[in-house]
């Protein structure tokens, strides 16, 4: 369905085809006299307007080519887009994080089941900070997630980190930081995938209620993987639960791919309407326009008035 033009003011030019098509219709003076006795003779009205219609082809063919220079343009279907998740994942890797966890260390099951969502979750922002006694942002908020999977063996406890890595456990400083990095992004919902095994001594006190409340203002939600045996600490529960967080705790083979299964059920990709957008329709006058090219083709091989 045409909804307008790309350039309207041409259309006032199918006044020069619609003038040709009313003279072709309405000129006389074709008449020739031919002298019989005592015949009857049919009117030839059958013939006029049939080699009319072939003589009004050149000038419906000029409005087709108006009509097309233009501009007809057509309203599109609504459409609906994947509504954009930033997704910053908070990785421990102090010293504990070494030890054995399903085939390879804590640090290693946690990464691959990382890679492994970031595929799942293809056309959300995910970004990547590494913490201790310090924190790094190691993949800005991006939806290219290349950078992942290289990191693995960056970042392994096992070796030499970088100046001020290493050592404790220091959530409340890295769930700051990463919330920092959320409010950068003003566009979609917001999560923290919190990957630890232990408990953490700046949450102590009313600091882990600090947090939460921060947390909850800026609508960002804690989901927390505690990759170690022994109960949760009560303060990352807390804040994970007032976030409208949930706390997960594997403990045994594929665990991990089981806990990001359920995170990603339990925060669904949205799809949102996006208004239709208009795009040029040149098919259906186009074929027309052929059609009446080929009609008129056919017309000059003998379809015309005769000359005397």
């Amino acid at each position: 369905m045409i909804v307008g033009f790309t350039h309207p003011e041409l259309l006032a030019l199918l006044v020069i085809p619609i003038g040709l098509l009313t003279w072709t219709w309405k000129r006389s003076g074709r008449e020739i006299a031919i002298p019989s006795d005592y015949g009857n003779h049919g009117s030839g009205l059958g013939w006029r307007r049939t080699i009319n219609l072939f003589e009004s082809l050149p000038a419906a063919i000029l409005m087709i080519v108006i009509f097309l220079l233009a501009g007809p343009q057509e309203q599109g279907s609504p459409r609906s887009k994947r509504a954009l998740t930033n997704i910053e994942f908070c990785v421990d890797i102090s010293g504990s994080m070494t030890a054995p966890f399903e085939e390879g260390t804590r640090y290693e099951a946690s990464m691959k089941a990382i890679n492994d969502f970031v595929k799942h979750r293809e056309g959300d922002a995910f970004g990547l900070t590494f913490f201790s006694d310090a924190t790094l942002q190691w993949v800005p908020l991006t939806t290219d997630t290349s950078a992942f999977q290289y990191a693995l063996p960056f970042m392994d406890p096992r070796k030499r980190l970088p100046p001020g890595l290493g050592g404790g456990t220091q959530i409340g400083k890295a769930l700051e930081a990463c919330r920092r990095t959320l409010l950068e992004r003003e566009e979609g919902d917001r999560m923290i995938i919190l990957i630890s095994d232990g408990a953490s001594a700046d949450l102590f006190g009313n600091r882990a209620s600090e947090i939460a409340t921060a947390l909850k203002e800026d609508n960002i939600v804690l989901y927390d993987v505690h990759v170690a045996g022994g109960e949760v600490p009560d303060e990352i529960v807390k804040i994970a639960y007032e976030t409208n967080g949930e706390v997960f705790q594997p403990g045994d083979k594929d665990a991990l791919s089981d806990v990001f299964a359920r995170v990603d059920k339990m925060q669904q990709t949205k799809l949102v309407k996006i208004s239709a957008e208009t795009h040029d329709q040149f098919q259906p006058a186009a074929i027309t326009g052929l059609c009446f090219l080929a009609l008129s083709m056919i017309g000059l091989s003998g379809l015309r008035y005769t000359p005397w």
